[in-house]
């Protein structure tokens, strides 16, 4: 969260692509190696694409995040003797942490608002899919390389506010412009506004059931 200067961007870029290099040179190193590495990684990868299904077969997009993404997973696709997994996670949904609680604390005090135009799709998952296909990763021997931790069915910015409303009891009136975004957040705004409609193709061609495909379940469940 925050501003991206220069210095936040290296550290976000450094963080992910030495860690990752650090592991695998240990799996190198290692006298019995694992069978399997599974690693973190974003749908930031696709970067800003509008309408686009984006399944696993896309190619990188463009900006920060994206060339970031992809120099990450370079890293972990370095290991030869390890079967790997990069799972390219959407926006996690969870009780406590990450997004949500951010999200939801403007909703609360009545401040709920959809960002830009609203058109712009999210992916999204629920905490507990991402612990479950990251185990059938781990399981399912067929699966290697990228792999999309979103659930089957996001939503426009729009439609995420209206639904977020409506379980926290708040009005959602408001529309906070891109420009002022832009102007406050810097880079860090194409998080918010980039348009990334990301479908888990590859979990759901080997059989993965998600226990909250749709986003209003996912709601109740966090919030009710």
């Amino acid at each position: 969260m925050g501003l991206w200067t220069p210095a936040k961007k290296k550290r976000i870029a450094r963080s992910r692509i030495v860690g990752t290099r650090r592991v695998v040179e240990a799996i190198a190193a290692a006298e019995v190696k694992p069978e399997v590495l599974v690693c973190a990684s974003a749908i930031g990868f696709y970067g800003d694409r509008g309408e686009e299904d984006l399944t696993e077969r896309k190619t990188v997009g463009k900006g920060f995040l994206a060339e970031t993404v992809q120099a990450w997973e370079t890293e972990a696709y370095r290991t030869s003797d390890t079967r790997v997994v990069c799972l390219r996670t959407a926006v996690v949904l969870g009780r406590k942490g990450g997004a949500l609680p951010v999200m939801a604390l403007p909703f609360r005090f009545g401040f709920g608002a959809k960002l830009g135009d609203g058109k712009q799709w999210m992916s999204w998952i629920h905490l507990e899919d991402v612990a479950r296909l990251a185990l059938f990763a781990v399981e399912n021997l067929d699966i290697r390389g990228p792999l999309n931790a979103a659930a089957p069915w996001p939503v426009r910015n729009a439609d995420f506010t209206r639904l977020l409303a409506k379980q926290l009891h708040r009005p959602a009136f408001l529309r906070v412009p891109a420009f002022l975004l832009r102007a406050a957040l810097g880079d860090f705004s194409e998080e918010i506004l980039d348009s990334k409609r990301v479908l888990p193709s590859l979990a759901c061609e080997h059989g993965f059931g998600f226990q909250f495909p749709e986003v209003e379940g996912a709601l109740k469940d966090l919030l009710g």
